[in-house]
């Protein structure tokens, strides 16, 4: 390694580090701290982010930068060492544009904005959660200020989480997608045979769904030597380093897909973080590339494969030993429908495959109307339920399972939304790649055997970590672009057979 990427790099781990001090902190805050513990955590997570941005942004790291470039060119573009220079570079021009006092303040806000959604959703108080959101959305419209854009404000802030994509290009995916979802759920609910699952709303405890999940989730590949699992007042996966990747999840006694296929998608995020090579372990790169791209490791655990026929083949016998009772007389196919019901319903995270873009389609429209001023925030629950019935058909009853069902505003995690319906799109595109390289993966999921499939992710996907461009990883993986088709080839094979309907004369997807 040349000397002065070897001194970029010693800097760089600095950096990595307080960032993974800050994280832990905010799994805490999540899982286990106190109530009392929120308005010093606050400060804590604003100091330690302050030195973390500080440490990246400073005149010290531009000059190793420099001396690391001068050298670089003579690499190969493929190698660690290149990719670390060119992701330091495109990271250290952005963030260097943010103030770090502005940086501090956004991150202590969050914090308890975050502890503010908590205690406002369980009372159904929109009002008392208003006014930091408005600070959230604020915060999020002067980091899009800061950063700068040339097309859309909505850019600078989809570039945090989706790197080199444009509000214009999620525009016209979610054309694409509207155009054939819309009519397909109109079919499916008009026409459809009927599909009851009144299996998975029996009294379900707690311990037995978590010990299922888990050992699915261990089965799939996650490591729980590198890992664990906790409760959430929302599920999300939290890497510090490759040896220490944590999930969450919550449960309802009488909602058995709520923690268990929760817990399949957490293991997907982990399993990304747990995959991606030691050697990148402390600097920009060691984490997943995209948040579409970590979207399609969670959505493909959850529902191509967790929701499969051949997966249930397999493990509804298991699932049974929890369950003797509840699942008393319960066939395969049965259980198979059930869980693949599609039903227009309130909350994202329990939507069904078919209509779950929707509900981003919805919140990626009204952050744009935010950043643009054309819905204030006290406009927002009407607004919501107006896009809930534009888009579903149905009305929320309260704010609690309405605009604030999510926990992303509550942290200005604005700009986030559109990555789960990428996601879905890459996590088809994705598998059927890893299908034609191993045609036998249908049938080793039918066994309880996912190494095929994992093994596949590690080499196309995982191990990479940030090393390139999220567009570049997937046209290595699967030698294309982004293309929505056999995605919603997926959708209209799988619940057309499962609803009993054709297609024909719906916008179908191109062959």
């Amino acid at each position: 390694m040349p000397e002065p990427i070897r001194s970029l790099r010693d800097h760089l781990a600095i950096t990595s580090d307080l960032r993974s001090a800050a994280a832990v902190l905010q799994w805490d805050q999540e899982t286990q701290m106190p109530p009392g513990g929120v308005m010093g955590r606050a400060t804590e997570l604003a100091t330690l982010t302050r030195l973390a941005h500080e440490s990246f942004t400073s005149p010290r790291t531009g000059e190793l930068l420099a001396a690391a470039e001068r050298v670089a060119g003579t690499l190969d573009p493929e190698s660690d060492d290149a990719a670390l220079v060119r992701m330091t570079r495109r990271d250290y021009d952005r963030l260097t544009k943010l103030p770090p006092d502005f940086v501090a303040e956004r991150a202590r806000e969050a914090s308890l904005s975050t502890e503010v959604w908590k205690a406002a959703r369980k009372r159904n108080d929109f009002a008392a959660f208003q006014p930091s959101l408005q600070k959230m959305v604020d915060f999020a419209r002067r980091t899009a200020d800061y950063l700068g854009y040339t097309e859309h404000v909505y850019d600078a802030l989809l570039d945090l989480y989706e790197p080199d994509m444009k509000a214009s290009e999620v525009d016209a995916v979610f054309a694409r997608l509207r155009e054939v979802t819309v009519p397909f759920v109109q079919t499916i609910v008009t026409r459809g045979r009927t599909v009851d699952d009144t299996v998975l709303h029996e009294d379900y405890p707690e311990a037995q769904q978590g010990a299922f999940g888990l050992a699915v989730a261990q089965a799939f590949g996650y490591d729980l030597d590198r890992g664990r699992l906790d409760i959430s007042a929302h599920p999300f996966a939290s890497g510090f380093n490759a040896g220490d990747v944590r999930i969450t999840t919550r449960y309802k006694r009488r909602d058995l897909s709520e923690a268990v296929f929760g817990i399949f998608h957490e293991a997907g995020h982990a399993m990304y973080e747990q995959g991606v090579a030691p050697e990148l372990d402390r600097t920009p790169l060691a984490r997943g590339a995209s948040l579409g791209l970590h979207e399609s490791q969670s959505r493909m655990w959850e529902n191509i494969v967790g929701r499969s026929r051949p997966f249930w083949e397999h493990y509804l016998p298991l699932l049974r030993q929890h369950f003797p009772g509840q699942l008393r007389g319960v066939d395969v196919e049965t259980f198979y429908r059930a869980v693949n019901r599609v039903e227009p319903s309130l909350i994202r995270t329990a939507a069904d495959e078919v209509t779950y873009n929707l509900h981003i389609m919805l919140r990626f429209d009204l952050e744009k109307s935010l950043l643009e001023g054309r819905v204030k925030v006290a406009d927002l629950p009407a607004a919501w339920a107006a896009k809930m019935k534009e888009y579903l058909g149905i009305t929320p009853p309260n704010d609690a399972d309405g605009v604030m069902q999510d926990i992303h505003w509550s942290s200005g995690s604005l700009g986030y939304f559109p990555t789960y319906s990428l996601g879905n799109v890459i996590s088809v595109q994705l598998f059927e790649a890893a299908r034609k390289a191993h045609p036998t993966i249908d049938e080793e999921i039918a066994h309880g055997r996912f190494a095929t499939l994992l093994g596949w992710l590690r080499q196309n996907i995982h191990r990479h970590g940030r090393k390139f461009l999220p567009r570049e990883i997937l046209q290595r993986a699967t030698g294309s672009a982004l293309t929505l088709e056999p995605y919603l080839r997926y959708l209209q094979r799988k619940f057309g057979e499962i609803y009993g309907i054709s297609t024909a004369g719906a916008p179908a997807a191109a062959e």
